[in-house]
């Protein structure tokens, strides 16, 4: 297989910016666009050959070898589960699903279709972040102390957004959870999660909070902190670290150049990213080049249902400490989602 064709099943902020990127990519054709609110006017535009409201007609169409899945987040599970059925290699973008019962079931459903799913953590195709944990890998920093993760956005979100978003820990914090388990290489085995509504009450009237402080235990004994923020006023702030025995490593804010000038009233340098795609332009090529690699090759993706299961259940964890204020051991998740019938707590 030399070229795939590929159809993306959504076209709001996330999808548009995935068609453009899939645009760039040689060996991938761009066959179908589908979205209930599809503004045909952008798809003709971008040469995109159909664009279409029905997604039956994507999933149906079987030239396409693969499907891109860019749609509210509440469907993933559903579209996942329909393009299993109609042979298609996935790649869903973040969360997967609020529960993490669904995602076992997916697990499931794309093996025995033989159909590779890939999840849309696009941090670990960073650059920056990637030769940051193949240096922890490689023991640059020794035994690993701690990890530190700063994630803060430069806008708050729409309310309708925050409504039907699953909250700050699942549409958001999800990624630091998986960053935590990518650079520190261990799974969280304990956390304690603290929240506020400090940004916009309009959040805390809608049953979320926009302000998190995060620590946690791995496995292999390290400390990790999460910070976030809805709103930094100073442009998209992303920094990460990983302390341990033998030194650091450390990953910085991205700016559009890093020149500086220097005068008597001081040293200026240019303002942060102002977006989360700005700061991840080249992650999210390069997690679509890899996803139609894997699919040209056979081969299994780097981040797949499996890292999706780990950061939901971080996610629920960290609901629950903010709920009852004490630490949660993610055995306790376990637990619970076998009492409820492996729906996860409510």
């Amino acid at each position: 297989m030399n070229r795939i064709t590929v159809g993306l099943i959504g076209a709001g902020r996330i999808g548009r910016m995935h068609a453009e990127n899939l645009m760039q990519i040689p060996e991938v054709h761009l066959e179908v666009v589908a979205s209930p609110h599809l503004d045909q006017a952008w798809a003709e535009t971008l040469g995109i050959p159909v664009g279409t409201r029905d997604i039956d007609i994507l999933l149906g169409d079987p030239e396409i070898d693969a499907v891109v899945i860019a749609a509210s987040s509440g469907l993933h599970i559903e579209l996942i589960r329909r393009a299993a059925a109609a042979g298609k290699h996935i790649f869903c973008e973040k969360p997967v699903a609020f529960e993490p019962g669904p995602i076992e079931e997916i697990l499931k459903i794309t093996a025995d279709a033989g159909v590779m799913l890939q999840v849309g953590f696009n941090r670990r195709f960073d650059p920056s972040i990637l030769k940051a944990s193949e240096i922890v890998r490689a023991g640059g920093v020794g035994d690993i102390h701690t990890v530190r993760v700063t994630n803060r956005d430069p806008i708050p979100p729409d309310i309708d957004f925050v409504k039907r978003s699953g909250g700050l820990f699942f549409d958001f914090t999800v990624h630091d959870f998986d960053a935590v388990r990518f650079l520190g290489g261990s799974e969280i085995v304990e956390l304690f999660a603290v929240g506020e509504v400090l940004v916009d009450p309009r959040i805390g009237a809608a049953g979320d909070i926009d302000t998190a402080v995060i620590t946690l235990r791995l496995a292999n004994g390290a400390l990790a902190v999460i910070d976030n923020s809805r709103h930094a006023v100073y442009g998209q702030d992303q920094r990460f670290e990983v302390f341990g025995s033998l030194g650091s490593v450390a990953v910085d804010n991205t700016r559009d150049t890093f020149t500086s000038t220097s005068t008597k009233e001081g040293v200026f340098s240019e303002r942060l990213c102002g977006s989360f795609g700005d700061r991840y332009q080249e992650a999210f090529v390069a997690e679509l080049q890899d996803f139609v690699r894997c699919v040209r090759e056979g081969e299994t993706p780097a981040v797949g249902a499996q890292d999706a299961l780990a950061a939901v259940r971080a996610a629920h964890a960290a609901r629950r400490s903010l709920k009852e204020n004490r630490p949660i051991c993610l055995d306790e998740m376990d637990v619970a989602t076998k009492m409820v019938g492996g729906g996860g707590l409510r």
